[in-house]
């Protein structure tokens, strides 16, 4: 929303709370005129975004439910999910104006767990996650697993919308992998983080490092530019891109850039030592090149992410 405002557009943002949104407007004052919001209490109504989409040119779509409580992984994760790429769809299809749908997908959406090394290999935009319908929904499937089958059945929904329908608009999809760094919408309490940013304060603040379920990352200031620079190229309609950086991570690696970053760094850091998992490679250079992304340093991220977090934790301590 930042890079659109920046570049002078008028941007309308949906929100369940519109105080929340309304927090955004405050936290960018220099921005207020051109920022809109509106309120959409259910994302999965059938026409819970009509009002949102009226006058817009284009629609970025990044919502998607994910909890690890859930008790019913298929009408907390996965119906809600596709329903919501429904109902963003439909309000785009009755709204002459929308051009491209611009659709925050996942590398959930491409991962195949059963896919080994040796021989090396590497993803790319081409590739799904084999995981089927039933074993999402199942009962005794985890909720990282089922969260993985809502992103690729999600995806698939808005693929098989406009080949069906046909609409006015194109689709962009966008799947990233692990998203870190600092938070652009207003947050005050380090509990409120999320789950990819909660992972690093986990290391910094001196926890038992967690597990790299995979080796690949963006920083969330790339991967909003890649959205923008989605919306507006007209050659990137109709495809999908994995927005990933070439560098890979574990949280072995985060713990090493806090060390040497920060003076307290080693005084506080969790302890451990994790390798980096180099034996197969995600292609982000394809977005990189053709949504002209130029991917920030892991250690530029980290960092960012660190300084921002610590001045939180002095505001809760006061």
């Amino acid at each position: 929303m930042l890079y659109l405002l920046r570049r002078g557009h008028r941007v309308r943002a949906a929100t369940r709370s519109l105080q929340k949104g309304e927090l955004m407007k405050v936290s960018r004052p220099q921005y207020a005129a051109q920022l809109d919001i509106v309120e959409v209490p259910d994302f999965s109504a059938s026409a819970s975004f009509k009002d949102a989409v009226q006058g817009v040119d284009g629609v970025i779509h990044v919502a998607s439910p994910f909890t690890y409580n859930t008790t019913d992984n298929e009408k907390e994760l996965v119906e809600p999910a596709i329903a919501g790429m429904k109902a963003v769809l439909e309000a785009a299809a009755h709204e002459e104006r929308v051009k491209r749908v611009v659709i925050t997908s996942s590398f959930a959406a491409i991962l195949d767990v059963g896919r080994k090394a040796p021989p090396r290999f590497t993803y790319t935009a081409g590739d799904w996650n084999p995981l089927g319908y039933e074993e999402a929904v199942a009962t005794e499937t985890s909720a990282v697993v089922a969260y993985r089958g809502s992103k690729k059945f999600a995806e698939l929904t808005a693929w098989e919308f406009v080949k069906e329908r046909r609409p006015a608009f194109d689709i962009v999809s966008l799947a990233p992998p692990m998203t870190f760094g600092p938070i652009a919408h207003p947050i005050n309490r380090l509990a409120d983080l999320n789950e990819s940013n909660a992972m690093l304060w986990t290391v910094t603040s001196g926890k038992a490092l967690p597990v790299a379920r995979v080796p690949f990352w963006v920083d969330v200031r790339d991967l909003a530019i890649a959205h923008v620079e989605a919306l507006f190229r007209p050659e990137a309609g109709g495809k999908r891109f994995v927005v990933a950086s070439p560098e890979k991570f574990s949280y072995g690696l985060v713990k090493s850039i806090v060390e040497r970053e920060f003076l307290w760094g080693k005084d506080r850091v969790a302890q451990g030592e994790q390798e980096v998992d180099d034996s197969y490679d995600l292609d982000g250079e394809t977005a990189g090149r053709e949504l002209g992304v130029k991917y920030r340093s892991f250690r530029e991220t980290v960092k960012d992410f660190v300084d921002q977090a610590l001045k939180m934790e002095v505001n809760e301590k006061r």
